[in-house]
């Protein structure tokens, strides 16, 4: 019997559509991704900028009569849920069109559609209230555990990039301070070495 409960946990995971990428964003341009949505549904959107700048940028949502369902600048992160009021296709869009020069990398999580029982008729009375209780346990469980890695992963990713780029900064200052001592080095031997040779010369003359 756990090995059914089991299944029919993994099963409902497929339920819910969901899109969860990671794209590159260069400066100068926009993104925008396309999802044909039912009317009702209910869907959640979830970005954050992984690297690039100031860790920003413009992000907006559309219905398919193009109004305006959010839409914010400048965002390191954020979040927004609405439900379908028309069937159709449904944007969503993300702009770098302020930044001249960086590129940023854009983590975006979609989801659409209501998560649906793990079992039909989840409040009957019968023998196996312990086994659906013990269902929805793990599956409460499952999903903070798969939040918690997407949140892992995320800071991750970001504190990979910053310390690679920390990393080549500090490569490219230490091989500036190696040729402006060698530079500074040379400069003192050939000015030692024109002491000695303006010493030999008089020397010579006085003779």
């Amino acid at each position: 019997m756990l090995s059914i409960g089991l299944l029919i946990l993994a099963v409902s995971t497929v339920l819910v559509s969901g899109t969860e990428l990671t794209f590159e964003l260069p400066d100068n341009e926009k993104q925008c991704f396309y999802e044909d949505l039912e009317e009702g549904v209910k869907f959640d959107i979830d970005f954050q900028v992984i690297a690039g700048g100031n860790y920003d940028v413009d992000c907006f949502v559309t219905d398919p009569q193009n109004n305006v369902l959010y839409q914010e600048r400048k965002k390191q992160y954020d979040s927004f849920s609405h439900t379908t009021i028309l069937k159709g296709v449904y944007k969503v869009c993300f702009s770098n069109e302020f930044s001249t020069f960086s590129h940023k990398i854009v983590y975006l999580d979609f989801r659409a559609g209501e998560e649906r029982p793990l079992l039909p008729d989840m409040n009957r009375a019968t023998a196996l209230t312990q086994m659906e209780s013990a269902c929805l346990s793990i599956h409460e469980i499952l999903k903070v555990v798969s939040d918690s890695q997407t949140w892992y992963r995320l800071r991750e990713a970001q504190d990979r990039i910053r310390a690679e780029d920390l990393h080549d900064r500090v490569s490219y200052w230490s091989i500036g301070e190696t040729v402006i001592l060698f530079v500074v080095s040379l400069g003192q031997v050939m000015m030692l070495k024109s002491f000695f040779t303006e010493k030999k010369t008089n020397v010579a003359t006085s003779t």
